[in-house]
């Protein structure tokens, strides 16, 4: 894409189907990660249709069912990094540490070619790698990340062994806020920074919010991007929902010897203000009774309406 006007409104677009397709799941659904998919679309759709360097995906464009856990047929597992292309020297990797985040990145995947929209019909059934909680199976999740906060420590791994290997390509990580009140987090980042991995570059999603509420009520976090620096890293806060901004911190901040971190702060109700009177409790999306939902489906069906 050429020009900040052309391929800004292209990733918009991107992130706004992102969105209706995952409303329209939890709607069908009688339940979803909504809001995260909200907070983290424009992020997501930054990354995959602007910054990140993948080659084609060498998946199906629908997903094959779960092959059941890694045995004597190895070579034969399906692993969900093959949706982001080959993974060697010049290619970006991305780390998906927030793994209730599926839905958003399986929605993603469709909107920039890389998985069929008839697949989101596999989501959360029996024997489906469209899992709720993603895994290394699942669709552009290249590992299990375990308690959340593990993907940045994994990342170091992966970034160090680039390094060695003098392969040119970034290891993206993409967190959520929440993940920042693990403590193993904060050790990978002093890891990070003591070793000199530069090649790491991390977005969080600072949508302020956790399954408890309101990130700053359950353990406050602020100021994260002092915290950050305070470890080692170099951190840069943007509006989670400007493109330009987002695409502009991680290819134009300086960090060598540093991991970057960019501070995406967002809105949980981004696209559907519905959701705003139900805040702060928005961790899992499912409605209330018969007339709520038939609120959602009329708001749908006006959106569907106005991108016709």
């Amino acid at each position: 894409m050429s020009g900040a006007d052309s391929w800004e409104k292209q990733v918009a677009a991107i992130a706004d189907n992102v969105r209706r397709r995952v409303l329209e799941l939890t709607i069908e659904k009688k339940g979803c990660y909504l809001s995260q998919t909200l907070s983290s679309a424009d992020i997501l759709a930054t990354l995959y249709a602007k910054v990140l360097r993948l080659g084609p995906s060498q998946a199906p464009m629908i997903p094959p069912r779960f092959p059941g856990v890694p045995g004597q047929a190895g070579a034969e597992y399906g692993f969900g990094a093959a949706y982001n292309g080959p993974q060697g020297d010049g290619f970006d990797r991305l780390l998906i540490s927030p793994a209730h985040y599926a839905v958003a990145i399986y929605a993603t995947l469709i909107e920039v070619g890389r998985m069929a929209p008839e697949s989101l019909s596999l989501f959360n059934t029996d024997g489906s790698t469209l899992e709720m909680i993603g895994a290394e199976h699942s669709p552009g999740f290249e590992l299990t990340t375990g308690s959340f906060g593990q993907a940045i420590s994994q990342a170091g791994g992966i970034a160090m062994a680039r390094k060695r290997r003098n392969e040119k390509g970034r290891v993206f990580v993409f967190m959520s806020d929440g993940e920042l009140e693990e403590g193993q987090t904060w050790e990978a980042i002093q890891a990070l920074a003591f070793h000199k991995i530069d090649n790491v570059v991390v977005v969080v999603d600072v949508n302020g919010q956790q399954v408890d509420g309101l990130t700053k009520e359950v353990m406050n976090i602020e100021p994260i991007d002092a915290r950050i620096e305070g470890f080692g890293g170099i951190a840069v806060r943007v509006d989670g929902h400007n493109l330009g901004e987002i695409e502009s911190a991680i290819n134009n901040t300086s960090h060598d010897g540093r991991p970057l971190f960019v501070l995406a702060y967002t809105n949980t109700a981004q696209g559907v203000p519905l959701l705003d009177e139900r805040k702060p409790h928005l961790h899992y999306v499912r409605f209330a009774d018969e007339t709520e939902e038939a609120t959602y489906k009329q708001f749908l069906a006006d959106w569907e309406r106005r991108a016709s």
